[in-house]
Parts: C-alpha cells; sequence; structure tokens
C-alpha cells in the first residue's frame, strides 16, 4: 500500500482497486476449493453445484400446436448412401412349384479395416554420366506409413480424442507394427501446411466478420499452466496456446500471426482512450519511425524515446506497446468493424465489445440468498432479466428505431432497481455500468446475445486437457491447437473432417477440398 492515498491519481487508485480486487476474487477461489477439500477429508457433502439456468432455451419460442416436442423423420437412408458392392443371395432349395418374383433389397453398412503394406519396386537407371535415376514414389507416400494411415492417426487423436497410447494399442491389434514415438512423429512432423492453414482461416475469419466470439480456458504446455484462446464466430475457429491471458497477450494474438508493431491513428486513438499523458503521445507522433518489426525494434524504440524509463501508472510501455498491437491489426485489415462479444473478462474489452447475456444472468443466479425475501427479490429481477433477454431475441429478427428507444429505457428501470438486497442491488448497479456492451445488439443486430458458440468450441481443448494432460514440445502445442481449429471450422463449413484429411494427404479417389482460408471469406460475404 502507498503511504498516503490522497496523492494517488484517478488512475493511480482505479489501478489499485482492481489489482486489489483480483486478488479478493483470487482468495476466494482458493477459500473455496480449501472448504471443498476439507468437506471431503472429513467425509462431508461439498459444496453445491448450481445448475445452468436455462435462461437461453427457455426464451425460445414455443411453435403454436405444441408440436414442439416433436422430433422430425430423419429421412431415407439408402439416399444417402452409395453402394460400393452388389451380392446375389440365392434360395439353396425353393419349395417345388414355385414362381420367381424378382429381388428384395437389404442394405448393410460395413467397415473394411485391415492392414495393407505395398512393396514399391522403383525402378533404377543407370545415366551415361554414371548417375543413378531412380523413379520416384507417389503422391501423398510420405515415410513408411501411407496416407491413409496417417488420415486415421489424426482422425483418431483429434476428432475421437484418443490418447497417444490407446492409439498404439488400436493399430497394433489390426495389425500394424509401429510404436510410441512413430504415431506421435505421424501427429506432429511434417505439419506445417495445416497450422499455416488455419492461420491463414484466423486471418480470413479476423478480416471479413462481422463479429466474433472469444473465451479461454486453461492449459498446461511444458509441465506449466498456461491458457489457450478461442477465437471464432458462425464459420470459423482457431485456438492459441500462450502463458498468460492478459490484454497484450490477446491483442498479440489478433495479430494472426504478424510481427509487426505499428503506430497509426487508430494505435493513438488507443492511447488516448487509455489516458497514456500527452507528452509521451507526442514523443511517438515525432518520431519518423512509425512500423516496427518485431518485439526487440519496438523495445529498443521506447527505450531511446525514454518511455521504457519511466515508473508511473498506468504503465506507459503497456499502454504503448497494446496501442501499437491494436494498430498493427487494423494495419493488417483486421477487425474493421468487427464486434468483439466475450464473457466480460477484461483482457477482451478491446475496439467495438459486445457482452454475452448468457454471463450476465449467471451472476444473478449464483447469488448466495439467506432470506426468503432475498430468494423472492432475486427471482423478480430473473424473471424481468428473462423477458428482456426474449424481447432482444425478437428485436434481432425484427429490428426498429422506436424499438430501441423503449429497450434502452427498458433496460434501465430492470437495472435501476432497489430490492432491498443489498448484494444484489450492488449488482445491478455494477451490470448498469455495462449499458453498452450488453445493448451493442440495439446498433448491431446481427450479433450473438451470448458466447455459446465459443463455450460448445472450446469444450474439446478441455476434453483434451483432461485426457492427455498437456503439451511437452511447441511444435505438439502448435499442432494440437491447429488440428483443433481446423476440427471446428470443417464442422461450420459443413466440410467431413475425414475428407478434409483425405484431401490435404493426397488420399486417392477423394473429393477435393478448397483452401478454408477462402470458403470463410465466401461465407462471410453479405447475400
Amino acid at each position: 500500500m502507498p503511504d498516503d492515498l490522497d496523492r494517488l491519481s484517478h488512475a493511480e487508485l482505479k489501478g489499485l482497486v482492481v489489482k486489489q480486487w483480483e486478488q479478493i476474487v483470487e482468495l476466494q477461489r482458493m477459500v473455496a476449493a480449501l472448504r471443498d477439500e476439507v468437506a471431503r477429508l472429513k467425509g462431508g457433502p461439498p459444496r453445491p453445484k448450481l445448475r445452468p439456468s436455462g435462461m437461453e432455451r427457455g426464451t425460445e419460442p414455443k411453435p403454436p400446436g405444441g408440436s414442439g416436442d416433436r422430433k422430425r423423420p430423419r429421412g431415407s437412408t439408402r439416399s444417402k448412401l452409395s453402394i460400393d458392392e452388389e451380392r446375389t443371395v440365392k434360395v439353396a432349395a425353393p419349395p417345388r412349384g414355385s414362381r420367381f418374383k424378382g429381388y428384395t433389397s437389404f442394405l448393410v453398412q460395413d467397415l473394411v479395416m485391415r492392414p495393407h503394406v505395398v512393396n514399391f519396386r522403383c525402378e533404377r537407371w543407370q545415366a551415361p554420366d554414371g548417375s543413378m535415376v531412380t523413379a520416384p514414389l507417389p503422391a501423398g507416400i510420405k515415410g513408411h506409413f501411407g496416407p491413409e494411415l496417417r488420415r486415421f492417426v489424426l482422425a483418431q487423436y483429434h476428432q475421437g480424442q484418443t490418447t497417444v497410447p490407446r492409439l498404439v494399442t488400436l493399430l497394433c491389434g489390426l495389425g500394424i507394427f509401429i510404436s510410441k514415438r512413430q504415431v506421435v512423429r505421424l501427429l506432429i512432423e511434417g505439419k506445417d501446411n495445416f497450422v499455416q492453414e488455419a492461420r491463414d482461416v484466423l486471418r480470413a475469419g479476423l478480416s471479413s466478420a462481422a463479429w466474433i466470439t472469444v473465451d479461454d480456458t486453461g492449459a498446461r504446455h511444458k509441465a506449466a499452466n498456461g491458457f489457450c484462446t478461442q477465437i471464432g464466430n458462425a464459420h470459423f475457429a482457431w485456438f492459441g496456446t500462450t502463458a498468460c491471458k492478459s490484454r497484450l497477450n490477446f491483442l498479440a494474438l489478433l495479430r494472426a500471426g504478424h510481427d509487426d508493431y505499428v503506430i497509426n491513428a487508430e494505435a493513438l486513438a488507443y492511447m488516448r482512450q487509455r489516458a497514456l499523458p500527452a507528452h509521451l503521445i507526442a514523443r511517438l507522433i515525432e518520431h519518423p519511425d512509425r512500423r516496427f518489426a518485431g518485439q526487440t525494434a519496438w523495445k529498443a524504440h521506447l527505450e531511446r524515446l525514454g518511455i521504457a524509463a519511466l515508473k508511473v501508472n498506468p504503465d506507459p510501455v503497456m499502454v504503448a506497446t497494446e496501442a501499437a498491437l491494436w494498430g498493427s491489426i487494423k494495419a493488417n485489415g483486421f477487425l474493421s468493424d468487427t464486434v468483439i462479444v466475450s464473457d466480460d473478462a477484461g483482457q477482451f474489452n478491446v475496439g467495438r465489445h459486445g457482452l454475452c447475456w448468457v454471463h450476465t444472468e449467471r451472476l444473478i443466479h449464483k447469488l448466495d440468498t439467506f432470506t426468503d425475501a432475498n430468494r423472492a427479490a432475486q427471482a423478480t429481477v430473473r424473471e424481468l432479466v428473462w423477458s428482456f433477454y426474449r424481447d432482444l431475441k425478437a428485436y434481432r429478427c425484427a429490428p426498429a428505431d422506436q424499438r430501441r428507444a423503449a429497450m434502452r429505457a427498458r433496460f434501465d428501470r430492470i437495472f435501476s432497481r432497489k430490492t432491498g438486497f443489498v448484494t444484489l442491488d450492488r449488482l445491478l448497479a455494477r451490470l448498469r455500468a455495462n449499458k453498452p456492451e450488453l445493448l451493442m445488439v440495439l446498433d448491431r443486430p446481427e450479433i450473438p446475445l451470448h458466447t455459446n458458440g465459443s463455450e460448445n468450441d472450446i469444450r474439446c481443448q478441455v476434453t483434451r486437457r483432461k485426457l492427455s494432460g498437456g503439451t511437452r514440445s511447441d511444435v505438439g502445442r502448435d499442432c494440437r491447437d491447429a488440428f483443433l481449429g481446423l476440427l471446428k471450422t470443417c464442422a461450420k463449413l459443413n466440410i467431413s473432417f475425414w475428407d478434409y484429411l483425405g484431401a490435404r494427404l493426397a488420399v486417392l479417389d477423394g473429393p477435393t477440398i478448397p483452401p478454408l482460408a477462402e470458403l470463410v471469406l465466401l461465407r462471410s460475404r453479405p447475400p
């Protein structure tokens, strides 16, 4: 704590309060974990787990006639299948006097899985000059394992969420002689084209998306805790694992592989928004260099300007670096008019920002109530929020100026209520301060009201973390992130991940899959 709080500026006090608030939240998390552990050791029950509120499903309009629960027939299976073989089954001894009445069809789907070893006898010719000419191997043959086997390994590991030891056991049981080290090599070696395609998908999405949703979860890399960030929308998904989840880190991920730092109009506007002193901004403006290749060059520039030596709050190096990253994002053509929808985590609050209503309602749902009056106040507010959320969904389908003004006034009435439940009243006041982000949908009806898409996408990373722990090498980390992103992108583009792997691994007689980045750009174009 500083000696004299009265001498601190408003920004310094705000930074101090935010830091202490983060420490309080972390202490509360640790205390809750300790309570669970003590209860487990004593044989007592753990804390009750609250069920999801169900606001998204509960506010969906019900179709007339009460037919919402009826399942549609799945349709004919025969029309979806291509017949590879026809066999005629004859009656061994039909009764005497019987007449032949044709055939009846009975379809059987089967899977052929067996080892297939090919010995390529490559011709060798000796040229007149004495050199040897050897016939090249067919396309798709790299190493001693064919493209079908490599496709099977990639699909089982990333789509089937199989662990490496189980995958080795499965392959050996099928008659393939392969070791754990060889399976790992099939998963990570020579996958630069997949990593580059995942990066191109991110660039295509950020350059064309009207909105993106973001989320992060824990991830381990090289025996250290880190974070995996998801970025995506209805047409693409991308994952990136890093050591931290600060705003600097998020802005660096939004550069989509570019490593430059740019001082432009967007960067200067960011500095002013973050209250960087005017004389420091003037130093950056007066210098002729505006673009810097890499972190080393940028840090050297800040040292030459004397900014790196300053010890004030807010940290000018951090603010200037965030601004230069934001300038790089804009200079490379990303997020031109894109809304970033998040769960109110501070690192995602950049650019045009919207908030998730499901997470907002969850804060009210998770409040601890102790009296009947508390529970009644909580139920009333939740009912009002559910009704407002239902009308927001209706507004997205038919936006109107008059309705927009009415929704803003209604938001103020709901979140200005005084219920007598002190904790709830404080929460409502805090949520009212987020009015521009929560009502971003009124100005941009195309954006979603929640981050359920990111929540669903990132579950595959959580499952992989639980099954396999963390990654040990940077190549392994990059491959895991890239393939998870490509898997989710294929699903959103209605492309079979099996066919996609076959097209990229040059499997014979497979469909041609164009670059996913081109498909993302095509889907993102307005009709």
